[in-house]
């Protein structure tokens, strides 16, 4: 193919190919031609053009096919648009030449087309150049249309629409000629003809003046005309026409020259509302030439009419745009609601007629107001709704209080007014539907009375509609769940009060149970106690039906709907009300037969009625029961259930005799009653009824007879099955094939019958359309209605299957088919083998027997059931039992595969597949597929073959993998020969689709056939014309089917591959420019598979901008009049796919796309300037289908993800303007189409722009859902911008990098716009955008308020936005505001709260909590003052919560303990249902309470409570009363122990059984309210003085510190035990001060021993609490640091292990546990404390052993730290000096001295490395902190001088620093003793070291720092010497000082560390010469050179600094004196 790749056409390589490969060869050309002439330049162009033209013009007498065609025009346009245009008459000439010619052989037709082609490509390319020939073209083309076939006649109409187009004006002399050969052409026998015609109207409108002023009437009724037996394809673009044109009459400004041209006639909105309303009426038969058949009455508007008028409504509305309908609204809504009003006794003569108009109603006001209004228009047209229906209601009103009962009754103003009532009801629901919240201060003002106006028309005469104001009422409750139980109770009430008017108690049933099916849509519920009244109301009204005859019938209904609805609400409310259900169930239906038969006997017509809808009624709520609650379905409940059934079923028997009894009155309710049987028996499994007692069998017989007695032919065979199901078998089998049914609705029987892929084949209706809501009504036939709510009030409860639009059953007639056909397949599958076989061949029979229209009726019926009965023996495995059964069944099915019905083929050809499924033998397989193989040789009907060809491809869907390679070759040859007759494209599309399916399934095996069968399709693709736009859609199918098939091999590089993949992309550029949507939706398909297996083979730019194209075209006009919904789901299937792997280049390519490309070929133009992803937003915006939204969100996230951090900006702005858009409702304006530019593209082009007046938004008025997308957005870029730079939330540096290089973006520096967004969702009407504004407010102040600000230091960047989240979160305090709006809020504001003072130091202290709470909220005045005055009911409210929560996790086994009405918020029977709301919220409700207790100090006085009240208990039952004057009064004593122990009890229970889906934020919670209970002192007394509940506590937080990982819960724990162990010295302390102030007088020997211990020391597990503390501490060091085990190091000694360094956590929970240690001996008594006194030690000195790393710059590591706080606090323990613990203490700390002391040996030979600071503060903190005798011993003592000494000779700097502040704390200790035997060992070799700095003089700050310390260790021995020893001192120092000092010429010269000693001698010197001065003087005159020094410095010091020796010991040493000092001090 690369040899194609060239300007002019290689004749050469062309010459050498086959017929196939030379179409494929130009095509690929010409594909490259159109790229390269626009990328040549001109001149090259010119030089080769003479030959291109040439070769161009040969290709014409080539026959090309029809994508060659349009290629080649467009080649040839092209062409001379840049080169010269000299030989351009000549090619018209020519191309004119080929259509005259008399040739009509079918071998010339190619040619001829093509030349037509050619002419309209050159006319649309070079225009007004080419107007002096024009004329000449058109008469010839016109000429030739006369004798021209369909595919002439089509190709001439597109022809003609592109020389319009590009003639423009100048082609007005023949606008009159074009304009008779469309109008012939719209109404064409070729539905592709009428679409091309309508595409060259819609050209010619744009010029010719007169098709929208003189001959507008006639355009209309040639459009009606059109309609007539139209497809799909033809009303999309015929209403298309006629709403342009229509539009078109209205807005036009006539320009003068026109006027004076043509007679201008004016039109005005009613009249050409009239226009389409007779077309609507009235169809095509024009306005005053009614039919005689029209003025009998007889004959109604064709249905195809009626909807094409549909759509051309909406497309005229659309056209003028939202503006203009929200000015015109009122009028319009008047004009649309009284098509179907009784002025027009046509449009709704019959039920059926009346049902399918209201259904265009509704369409055309759905895509109105719901497509092209902002949601503040679409609030007034809800009102303008609201105000029709009052007017409506005012009629009715007027009529029902006629007192003239025959004028009421007969008087047609009531049936006047119902459809247009239903429709009005309808759209008002629907409307506040997808307003959702935003409606609710409409619903709130009472001068709207959008309420009043739907409950008035409840009681309205007409059935229909009470249903449809009891749907509005549904609505309502589901965007506004607030007002469900108001709305609720409202209708009881009336219920209640209305009882005696037949019209109220069916009204406000439906409404009820309209509402109580809401209640699955509203997240919060109802009230549970609602259930009961229910009940107890639908019993009433059973009960009390009989009392009043007049009401019998509607109570009866009444009663059985609301307990039908009811059971919706599932299990939990139903079973409470179950035995009263069953009981009612049962007496209903007689006991026995012999009841049955008095029955009969008595009564009337009316009874019957009653009974039987009564009946139904019993039937539909029990089916309701097992459809929603089958949790409830034990064998008990079935055993209940099961007797009535046996009657219902006898009852069934008799139907026909009652019927004959009593008259036809009672057919409909006996279907009914017949249709909920059959519902309920395919309900209930089949087990539950196989097992029948035999009397149900008897019964069974008759069971399902449809119509009439005469049903069952063959009554004596039936007695033959009792006691079986065979008997209900053959009465369905009867019922199937009755006598009487005249409807052969296989549209809704079908389709759920046939596979879902076959469907496609079909109708276009069938697959999902914009249009399917109206659609629907022409795939049911006009005998049918369609689904309405009047046809079964019961499923207005249920959830519509169609999404949330009104339920739409189906009449009776039809529904009870449906049911037979599916109980059949449950049935049959259920009997004997024999019986089976029985049915069958009678079915077979019944359809031999029958004739004509009935026999295609029964076929389809007895087909149904055969197809329904195999599905569900596949389904559950089961098998067809012998051969027998095989011949029977295969006769139905073969029978049908020959149908004229295309659906029941289908249907069939599914069966056949299933029948070789379930009869599994691969011999009866084969011979089906030989059968078909024989059919399809020998047929040559084009039904047969189609319906064989399916059932070959059916047969390999589920039998493929057993086929031979043999069997597959026949199969697709068969399949190649039928796809390529060319006579029929039925056969081609069946054929076609049935190799797709082989090429599926056989997967691997077809390897050896992709060449051929890929050549086949493109040969097709090449030929078949586009009129067959069927094949090419199965061609698709193919081609898809092949490429999944090649899959990853199309990566590969070999010549065949590389051939495959050339010709998919072929394939694939031949679809892309079918003008079929749904060929086009195929390729892009096909092009999505190749660039998922090969995508650098996939031209990405090419595919984008074709994506780009059709989105944006089609996304133009609100998506309702691009009917190509499929196309559209292609598209973003597409797209998503690729953006997730290369957004950024999508991205490009769309806005390069919008800036290269030429204004035509995007209408919304904003691409340019909000990118792909804005247009994606926009889209998002105006589309409904839910599927597409939700492709559109994910590819949208797809790019976020990918590309947020990097267009930062782009992404915050695109948020922003959806956000912030404007509330003006401009959404779409109409542009005025005389301007509009010259070229248009086909039927996707819209007349439409969006046009923004305000340029900053690019998005006018976005729905609420899009805005809650884009704050969505918002949260999710945060999210990505926090794995991208950390200057994204770091101003200072974001700011810098943004100096650096302006490109760099930070979020950081958004910040504003990021507060501004959440600020605006917060705020808005919508609470769903709420919640989104307050969640993406939350994220922001979570991810930036630790930020600082960097010009204010000490405060943080968000404080000046304090101001906004204030205004943010202050709505939602309101009392209107929706709980969870108030309850999101809240959460803000504790997350605001919480990190304001987690960044901010305290204000100041203060005594109430509440107030310093407030010093820390945000803004002055604190947002916690919206709570604050709350707080007092909240906290009673929090603790009922509590108590009911402690009762509700009580066991089983306590049940009985529990309050009988309940608890505060829960009632008995909502007891379980409640738990799951409890276990979600007690642990924060838990941790509230406790902050409250701890804040009150447990004062139990309420602010807002009288004395009387001060110590009332709350209880759920005096929850929210009165106290009860009966009740005990509690002392504050009693209540304060209630509280403590409820939060105690709550949390022990939790604690102690943690089950694994206890969630981190529960047990965190539960810990801070235990720490908060323990932070006051009465709870901590408590907790004291109860020993045995401190240890129950220690115990429980062992074991979550065993089972919980999380540091953070661990720290929390050891928190809580931290308290319990202060707790216990509280309580050993007071014990002891009160002993001693009792026993003041006695002997001190005699006090009793307090604390742990006593006078024994036993400390025995389980019941000490030290014990307790003990193992959880060791558990926590254990885990963290494993050597202290000895158990795990193997030896009880120190073993020798390297120190190391824990983690942040580990440390943490070592120095929390190091703390808890140190506080234990203060628990026990002297001799318990000498009993943990090893213990605590060991530990302790382990810690500081394992963790003594050297750090840089001699910092102690956290856990040495703590562990040397933990010694300290150990040392100075009381129980060291206590007479009884002395002795034991002081051996044991003289021991642990030397443990740490022998931390210095070596070990085992080896040195630790441990840091030497540590152990010598360790020994410091010895020596000062216990009593003498322990570190005087000698050899202790000379161990600890040793260590000094050899500390003072190691080189580190920073340990000779230590070491000399260290030595300076014990020097100066008070005890001789203590300090005399290291300052005797010790200053000498100081006085050397200091010697020695002298001689060398220091040389950095480290050895100046040693200096420095040293000389403070000697002047601290100066001050402590004796009097006598002092002068020797002063005599050592004073030289080593004046050494330093320099004189004025070295000071200038010397370093800074010179200069820094000479300032610090001199400073020394100063202070000791007063001092001392004595000495000083003695000295000095010794030494004459000294004090020459001296003075030197002196007088150069008071030059200088001017400093005077009298005021020197004022002075401070200087900032340069740095000394390394611990954090904490522990000497």
């Amino acid at each position: 193919m690369e040899l194609a790749h060239s300007l002019l056409l290689n004749e050469e390589a062309y010459n050498q190919l086959g017929e196939v490969q030379k179409a494929e060869f130009i095509f690929d050309w010409l594909r490259y031609l159109e790229k390269l002439l626009l990328a040549t330049s001109r001149n090259d162009v010119k030089e080769k053009q003479k030959t291109l033209v040439e070769q161009l013009l040969s290709l014409l007498n080539s026959s090309p096919g029809p994508p060659t065609r349009k290629l080649l025009a467009k080649n040839l346009g092209v062409l001379y648009s840049i080169g010269d245009t000299f030989s351009v008459y000549e090619t018209i000439d020519k191309c004119n030449d080929l259509i005259r010619s008399k040739d009509d052989s079918p071998s010339y037709l190619p040619t001829k087309l093509a030349a037509v082609v050619c002419l309209g490509s050159l006319y649309k390319k070079l225009g007004r150049m080419l107007v002096n020939t024009f004329t000449g073209t058109v008469g010839n083309i016109l000429k030739a249309m006369k004798s021209a076939e369909s595919q002439g006649r089509y190709e001439i109409m597109l022809s003609l629409q592109n020389i319009l187009n590009g003639l423009g004006a100048a082609a007005t002399p023949c606008h009159r000629d074009v304009y008779k050969a469309a109008k012939s052409c719209l109404t064409d026998r070729s539905m592709a003809v009428r679409c091309a015609a309508a595409k060259c109207l819609l050209e010619l409108q744009k010029e010719a003046i007169f098709m929208w002023s003189t001959d507008l009437d006639s355009v209309a009724t040639l459009c009606f005309k059109s309609f007539e037996g139209s497809n799909y394809d033809v009303r999309i673009s015929v209403s298309k026409l006629l709403g342009t044109v229509l539009a078109k009459a209205i807005i036009s400004k006539h320009p003068g020259a026109a006027v004076s041209r043509q007679s201008i006639r004016r039109v005005s909105l009613e009249e050409v509302l009239e226009l389409l309303g007779t077309g609507f009426l009235r169809g095509s038969s024009g306005f005053l030439r009614a039919s005689g058949d029209m003025l009998k009455g007889t004959s109604s508007v064709s249905r195809d009419v009626r909807v094409g008028v549909t759509q051309a409504y909406v497309v005229f509305v659309s056209t003028l745009g939202g503006t203009w309908l929200e000015k015109n609204f009122a009028a319009f809504l008047s004009h649309i609601l009284s098509l179907v009003s009784q002025s027009h006794p046509k449009a709704t003569q019959t039920q059926t007629d009346a049902v399918c108009g209201r259904r265009c109603v509704s369409f055309i006001l759905r895509a109105t107001i719901g497509g092209l209004l902002g949601e503040k228009a679409q609030i007034a047209a809800a009102k303008d709704i609201c105000q029709a229906i009052w007017k409506l209601k005012k009629v009715v009103d007027a009529v029902m209080n006629d007192g003239n009962v025959e004028t009421r009754v007969g008087s047609t103003d009531v049936t006047a007014s119902q459809h247009m009532l239903v429709c009005a009801l309808q759209e008002l629901g629907n409307l506040l539907y997808s307003l959702g919240t935003t409606v609710a201060p409409l619903l709130q003002d009472s001068s709207a009375g959008i309420l009043d106006s739907v409950i008035s028309v409840i009681q309205h005469p007409s059935i229909s509609v009470r249903l449809a104001a009891a749907w509005c009422l549904h609505c309502i409750a589901v965007a506004l769940p607030s007002y469900l139980t108001p709305l609720l109770d409202r209708c009881l009430e009336r219920l209640t009060v209305l009882k005696s008017s037949p019209e109220a108690v069916t009204g406000f049933s439906f409404a009820v149970a309209a509402l109580l099916g809401a209640v699955k849509h509203c997240p919060l519920g109802i009230p549970h106690g609602k259930g009961k009244i229910i009940m107890t109301l639908a019993e009433d009204l059973l009960c009390s039906a009989v009392q009043n005859s007049r009401l019998s019938a509607q109570r009866t209904q009444a009663g059985w709907l609301l307990i039908a609805a009811l059971m919706t609400l599932g299990p939990a409310v139903v079973s409470h009300h179950l035995a009263r259900v069953l009981l009612l169930w049962k007496c209903v239906f007689p006991v026995s037969p012999k009841d049955l038969e008095t029955e009969k006997s008595r009564g009337d017509s009316f009874t019957w009625q009653v009974t039987l809808e009564g009946r139904a009624g019993a039937l539909c709520a029990i089916k309701s029961f097992v459809s929603h609650c089958g949790d409830l379905l034990t064998e008990e409940v079935i055993q209940r259930l099961l007797p009535p059934l046996p009657c219902a079923v006898d009852l069934l028997t008799q139907l026909s005799s009652v019927l004959k009894t009593y008259g036809s009155t009672l057919k409909t309710p006996s279907v009914v009653y017949r249709q909920r049987l059959y519902e309920l028996l395919i309900l209930l499994p089949p087990e539950t009824y196989e097992g029948f007692p035999s009397t149900l069998m008897i019964y069974c017989t008759h069971s399902v007879s449809l119509f009439h007695s005469s049903l069952c032919p063959n009554k004596s065979l039936i007695l033959n099955y009792q006691g079986n199901l065979c008997a209900v078998l053959k009465e369905l089998a009867a019922d199937l094939t009755a006598s009487d049914i005249q409807v052969a609705a296989s549209a809704f029987l079908l389709p759920p019958l046939c596979h879902q892929d076959d469907l496609v084949i079909l109708s276009p209706l069938l697959q999902e359309t914009d249009h399917r809501f109206i659609e629907e009504q022409l795939l049911l036939g006009n005998g049918i209605a369609c689904g309405s709510l009047e046809y079964d009030p019961y499923s207005i409860y249920e959830k519509d299957v169609e999404g949330d639009s009104v339920p739409k059953p189906l009449p009776p007639i039809l529904s009870v088919i449906s049911s037979a056909v599916k109980l059949f397949g449950v049935v049959c599958a259920h009997v004997g083998e024999a019986q089976r076989l029985f049915i069958l061949e009678q079915l077979l029979d019944t359809i031999k027997h029958s004739k004509g229209a009935r026999q295609q009726i029964v076929q389809l019926h007895v087909v149904s059931s055969l197809s329904s009965f195999l599905k569900y023996l596949a389904v559950s495995k089961g098998n067809l039992g012998p051969e027998e059964m095989r011949r029977p069944a295969l006769a139905l099915v073969m029978g049908a595969l020959e149908s004229p019905n295309p659906l029941l083929r289908c249907a069939a050809a599914e069966a056949w597949a299933r029948l070789a499924q379930v009869v599994d033998d691969g011999a009866f397989t084969a011979a089906l597929a030989q059968v078909s193989f024989d059919k399809l040789k020998s047929a040559r009907d084009v039904v047969t073959r189609a319906g064989y060809s399916l059932a070959l491809g059916s047969l390999h869907r589920y039998l493929g993998g057993i086929s031979s390679s043999q069997h597959l070759n026949s199969c697709v040859g068969i399949l190649y020969t039928l796809s390529q007759d060319t006579t029929s494209p039925d056969v081609q599309t069946w054929a076609l689709h049935s190799l797709s399916l082989i090429i599926d399934s056989a997967g691997p095996l077809y390897h050896m056939q992709v060449e051929p069968t890929l050549s086949l399709i493109i040969m097709l693709l090449l030929n078949v014309p586009p009129t067959h736009a069927e094949v090419h859609q199965s061609l698709g199918r193919c081609l898809n089917a092949l490429i999944t098939t090649l899959g990853p091999e199309l990566q590969g590089n070999s010549t065949s591959i590389s051939t495959l993949r050339t010709s998919c992309l072929l394939g694939c550029a031949v679809m892309q420019d079918n003008p079929d949507c749904l060929v086009q939706a195929q390729a892009i398909s096909c092009l999505q598979q190749l660039h998922m297996f090969a995508p650098r083979h996939v031209n990405l730019s090419n595919l984008v901008s074709c994506l780009c194209e059709i989105l944006l075209d089609n996304s133009v006009l609100v998506n309702l009049c691009s009917p190509y919904l499929l196309l559209r789901r292609a598209v973003l299937a597409c797209l998503r796919q690729l953006v997730q792997r290369e957004a950024a280049e999508v991205s490009e390519h769309a806005v390069m796309l919008a800036k290269d490309s030429r204004e035509e070929l995007t209408p919304d133009a904003n691409i340019r300037e909000v990118g792909l992803e804005g247009a994606l937003l926009t889209l998002l915006d105006k589309e409904t289908d839910q599927k597409l939204c939700h492709d559109i969100k994910e590819t949208l996230n797809h790019m976020l993800t990918s590309m947020a951090v990097d267009k930062l900006s782009f992404w915050l702005k695109l948020c922003k303007d959806v956000l912030a858009a404007s509330a003006d409702f401009t959404t779409v304006t109409c542009v005025d189409t005389m301007q509009e530019e010259e070229g248009d593209k086909g039927d996707d082009a819209s007349v439409l722009t969006t046009r923004n007046d305000d340029k900053s938004y690019p998005y006018t008025n976005p729905r609420w859902a899009t805005r809650v997308f884009a704050a969505e957005c918002v949260c999710r870029i945060i999210n990505q911008c926090e794995n991208a730079h950390s200057a994204h939330f770091d101003i200072a540096l974001a700011q810098e990098m943004k100096k650096r290089d302006s490109r760099n973006d930070f979020l950081v520096l958004h910040l504003a716009d990021l507060i501004r967004m959440a600020f605006m969702a917060a705020t808005d009407h919508s609470d769903q955008l709420r919640l989104s504004g307050l969640e993406t407010l939350l994220v922001v102040i979570r991810r930036f308020a630790a930020i600082p600000e960097p010009e204010f230091p000490g405060h943080v960047i968000l404080e000046q936005y304090q101001a906004n989240v204030g205004a943010a979160l202050r709505p939602a305090f309101t009392s209107e505001t929706p709980p969870d709006v108030t309850a999101k809020a809240c959460q803000v504001y504790i997350i605001a709260v919480e990190r304001h003072k987690s960044h901010r130091q305290p204000l100041k202290t203060t005594t109430c909590s509440e107030e310093s709470v407030r010093n820390g909220s945000y803004s002055s005045d604190g947002l916690l003052d919206l709570v604050h005055t709350d707080l007092g009911t909240l906290s009673r409210l929090w603790l009922a919560a509590l108590q009911d929560f402690a009762l509700l996790t009580l066991p089983s086994e306590f049940a009985s303990q529990l309050p009988v009405e309940g608890g505060a918020f829960y009632t008995a029977e909502t007891s379980e249902n409640a738990k799951l709301h409890y276990y979600s919220s007690w642990a924060l409700i838990l941790h509230a309470t406790a902050l409250w207790l701890t804040t009150t100090g447990f004062v139990v006085a309420d602010p807002d409570e009288g004395a009387s009240h001060l110590s009332r208990p709350v209880t759920p039952t005096s929850m929210c009363q009165g106290s009860s004057s009966g009740a005990t009064v509690k002392s504050p004593e009693d209540v304060c122990t209630d509280r403590f122990h409820l939060i105690l009890g709550i949390s022990v229970e939790f604690l102690c059984s943690l089950r694994s889906d206890a969630t981190m934020e529960s047990i965190t919670a539960c810990l801070h309210a235990l720490q908060a209970l323990l932070d006051v002192p009465w709870p901590r007394s408590k907790i004291g003085s109860d020993q045995d509940l401190g240890i129950e506590l220690l115990n429980v937080l062992h074991r979550v510190i065993l089972t919980r990982e999380s540091p953070s819960i661990q720290l929390a724990s050891l928190e809580v035990v931290r308290q319990i162990i202060c707790a216990a010295q509280e309580h050993v302390k007071e014990k002891r001060r009160s002993a001693e102030v009792d026993d003041g007088a006695a002997e001190k020997e005699t006090l009793p021993e307090f604390g742990e211990g006593k006078d024994t020391g036993g400390l025995v597990p389980g019941k000490s609490l030290v014990f307790a503390t003990l193992e959880l501490c060791v558990c926590i060091l254990v885990r963290q640091l494993p050597e202290l085990n000895p158990k795990l190091t193997g030896s009880p000694g120190v073993k020798a292990t390297k120190p190391q360094v824990l983690s942040e956590d580990g440390s943490r929970l070592v120095s929390a546990a190091l703390v808890i240690l140190s506080e234990l001996p203060a628990v026990c008594s002297p001799e318990g404390s000498i009993s943990i006194l090893p213990t605590i030690l060991y530990l302790t000195i382990g810690v500081l052993r394992e963790t003594a790393v050297k750090l840089p710059g001699g910092q102690l590591s956290s856990t040495v730290a703590a562990s040397l706080q933990a010694l300290k606090g150990i040392l100075s323990s009381p129980m060291a000096r206590a007479e009884k613990s002395h002795t034991a203490w002081t051996d044991l700390l003289r021991s642990a001295l030397t443990t740490i002391l022998d931390c210095w040996d070596p070990v085992d030979g080896t040195h630790q490395e441990l840091d030497e600071i540590s152990l010598l503060t360790a020994v410091t903190v010895f020596i000062l902190s216990t009593s003498p005798e322990v570190t005087t011993i000698p050899c202790l003592q000379k161990r600890c001088i040793e260590k000094f000494k050899a500390t003072l000779e190691i080189k580190d700097p920073v340990v000779q620093i230590k070491t000399y502040q260290l030595l300076l704390s014990i020097f100066q200790y008070p005890n001789p003793a203590v300090s005399y035997p290291y300052i005797y060992s010790l200053v000498s070799s100081i006085v050397e070291k200091l010697q020695e700095i002298d001689k060398r003089k220091p040389e950095d700050t480290t050895e100046l720092q040693i200096f420095q310390e040293g000389i403070k260790v000697l002047e601290a021995l100066v001050a402590i010497a004796e009097e006598q020893h002092r002068s020797q001192l002063v005599a050592c120092l004073l030289p080593i000082l004046i050494s330093f000092l320099l004189d004025d010429n070295a000071l200038g010269s010397a370093t800074s560390v010179m200069k820094n000693l000479h300032d610090f001698a001199l400073q020394n010197l100063m202070q000791i010469g007063p001092q001392y001065s004595s000495v000083f003087k003695n000295v000095m005159a010794s030494s004459p050179a000294l004090k020459a020094r001296l003075e030197a410095a002196i007088r150069g010091n008071q030059e200088n600094v001017q400093v005077k020796i009298p005021t020197s010991k004022h002075t401070k040493n200087p900032g340069k004196n740095v000394s390394i000092q611990l954090k904490t001090n522990f000497l």
